[in-house]
């Protein structure tokens, strides 16, 4: 993206700005390295009224808000500052509070320890002569497992894992018992936790490779290529992106990643039916994103009791981002989108091929044969907006994919590479399974929370609960085939579960617009990979992510209710987030409404799972529900089929 383009007041920072937010920082506040470390810079994003009102070619307000901390008293401030005005607009102190982790301590924990006199001689021990081999990774705590005499100071805690030889999998192995404790600040040891040294057993944990004993890699596939000799059908324009009647504009933040702003469907006519929003663009969601990922190992013992990440709110899903590959991440026609973050120092970093941009093919859309006319096909083909995401071990992949018929799906696959752990003979531990030799891999669980600002039709909405009804046998319903649907509207913000003998699902409605037969226009969600938190009301885990204990939380808009955690997750010791702003018990009636969505997986592991996981696949859906008068894929054209003229699509 070129630097001195026409801004929009939702495209990212560029690097540029970066910059400038970097040297105000150091001009007003001394903020250099090494003292200081900066946990985030992002875009203060403006209110949404601003964002309507812009117009090409208007001035835009660039704000920002970064994270810093002063290493050396540990002091964490919150600066606002103004892009275009270059000046400080605000500073505040954070105290008791901790920034998110950052890649570079993570890398500059890994080698520190490495180099430690104490970590090498506890390798000895065990028998580790080439401290080179060993890959140290660190996690960050929650307040109450902290050890006593670290606490209130910057603390990690890490894994040791060892590679059998230069470039193999460090992860398969192990070295169990030995954990160290670190100050984050100044890479200071604390301490050594050694506990029994279980050995290496003899597992088969490669997966390249030039590490795989005998490997052969199959011969039976045959080349599959997605080709568009006529080009793409979707048109970017800086972070602007049109495909078919949606339109929507793409943003990238080091917390969240991948962000979707402004997603609406341009049928001619706007929120009002004039065309106002968008010059008709009818709105459907002003920003979809996802706003924690909460893990928690399932497993009490020695090696997991610390063992819960909160991959968006401790490390962020942006920094994690990694660059995306032809033919191996992405196939067909792309487009790729960078994405341009920092470092602790404030440098701007770009991850090339953030962002993935293609279309694919879905099979049939809609289809009817009849005996007269014959038969009418359509394919059904989607847009995929996608980015993936590593996380140490694991990897997480992202797809927002948009439909001709006006559906909206999320889709999260899991793969990487499972921790695992060794145990003595003969003895499992209960809370996982077992995957090879003498090595287990614990049960845990991923709860991904998707903030989804709804704007169906506008902003003022209503959710509504909707579920089917079975009425009693009787005279109006003598053979018990009767089913009605129930629709109750939430009046009041809070956490709500989903039902499934009743087939429970929520709608979000417009307040203003209707559809030709009556009913207000409207958005679905059909709860799908929810789970429950199986987590006792007094367990740490649960007390600072009380979001997980309910599929789906709906609340007023407010600017600054971001993260449902919490902002500061890292060392927290209860939830900041959604379990204190629904204490307020605001109305959720015909407003602004914000939908967290919790998904994910509960990952009772298989063998099939080692040594590196086939995707997991969980998904969910907004799908319109009377937003349309009909079936609006009605339209999508015939086309001759590759063999021999038709009326199906390629």
């Amino acid at each position: 993206m070129s630097e001195d383009r026409p801004r929009h007041p939702l495209d990212p920072l560029t690097a540029d700005e970066i910059r400038r937010v970097t040297g105000l920082l150091r001009r007003e506040r001394g903020v250099v390295r090494p003292q200081w470390r900066i946990a985030a810079i992002e875009l203060r994003e403006p209110a949404k009224e601003v964002v309507r009102r812009h117009r090409p070619g208007d001035r835009v307000e660039r704000v920002a808000r970064a994270i810093v901390w002063d290493t050396g008293d540990g002091l964490a401030y919150v600066a606002v500052l103004s892009v275009s005005d270059d000046t400080l607009l605000a500073w505040e102190p954070q105290p008791g509070r901790q920034p998110n982790a950052t890649v570079d301590e993570w890398h500059e924990c890994d080698e520190a320890m490495r180099r430690h006199p104490d970590v090498i001689a506890a390798l000895v021990e065990r028998g580790i002569d080439d401290p080179s081999l060993t890959l140290v990774d660190v996690w960050t705590y929650g307040a109450s497992l902290i050890p006593e005499p670290f606490a209130g100071r910057r603390i990690g805690w890490c894994d040791v894992w060892l590679r059998a030889a230069p470039g193999a999998n460090p992860y398969a192995h192990p070295v169990a018992g030995l954990k160290l404790v670190v100050d984050m600040n100044t890479m200071e040891l604390l301490e050594i936790q050694d506990g029994p040294d279980l050995g290496y057993p003899p597992v088969m944990g490669e997966y390249t490779p030039a590490h795989i004993p005998g490997y052969a890699a199959r011969t039976s596939r045959r080349p599959l290529q997605v080709v568009q000799p006529e080009g793409v059908s979707f048109t970017l324009d800086g972070y602007a992106l049109s495909w078919e009647n949606w339109r929507m504009r793409l943003g990238f933040t080091y917390r969240e990643g991948l962000v979707l702003h402004e997603v609406g469907w341009a049928d001619g006519s706007g929120a009002d039916g004039s065309g106002a929003h968008g010059s008709g663009v009818r709105p459907i969601a002003h920003r979809l994103s996802f706003a924690e990922m909460v893990v928690p190992y399932r497993d009490p013992s020695s090696e997991h009791a610390n063992r819960t990440a909160f991959d968006v709110g401790e490390w962020g899903l942006g920094f994690m981002t990694t660059s995306l590959e032809l033919g191996c991440d992405c196939l067909g026609e792309i487009t790729y989108v960078d994405a341009v973050l920092h470092d602790s120092a404030g440098e701007p970093q770009v991850i090339g091929n953030a962002i993935c941009l293609h279309e694919e093919d879905d099979g049939v859309g809609w289809k009817h044969v009849d005996g007269v006319v014959g038969a009418e096909v359509r394919r059904r083909r989607r847009l995929v907006v996608s980015s993936h995401v590593t996380v140490a071990n694991y990897e997480y992949l992202v797809y927002w994919r948009f439909y001709e018929d006006g559906t909206i799906e999320c889709e999260v696959r899991a793969t990487g590479i499972m921790v695992t752990t060794p145990f003595p003979e003969g003895e499992p531990p209960p809370y996982g399974t077992v995957v090879d030799a003498r090595t287990y891999a614990p049960i845990h669980q991923h709860f991904i929370v998707a903030r989804l600002d709804m704007d169906v039709d506008g902003e003022p909405n209503t959710v509504v609960a909707t579920e089917t009804v079975q009425p009693p046998t009787g005279p109006d319903n003598p053979y018990g085939l009767a089913l009605t649907q129930a629709n109750e509207p939430l009046t009041t913000e809070g956490g709500f579960d989903p039902n499934w003998a009743t087939q429970r699902a929520w709608k979000v409605t417009s307040s203003t617009r209707r559809n030709a037969h009556g009913a207000p226009t409207a958005y679905k969600l059909a709860p799908s990979g929810a789970f429950p938190a199986m987590l006792d009301p007094s367990s740490p885990v649960f007390e600072r992510a009380q979001v997980i204990g309910h599929t789906l939380w709906v609340t007023p808009f407010h600017p600054d209710e971001r993260w449902p955690c919490g902002e500061f997750v890292n060392q927290s010791a209860y939830d900041e987030g959604l379990a204190v702003w629904t204490q307020a018990q605001r109305s959720i009636r015909d407003t602004d409404v914000v939908l967290w969505y919790v998904f994910g997986i509960h990952h009772v592991p298989r063998v099939e799972d080692w040594p590196v996981m086939p995707v997991d696949v969980v998904s969910f859906r907004l799908t319109p529900a009377g937003f349309f008068d009909r079936n609006p894929a009605l339209d999508v054209a015939p086309q001759a089929g590759s063999h021999e003229p038709g009326h199906c699509a390629p």
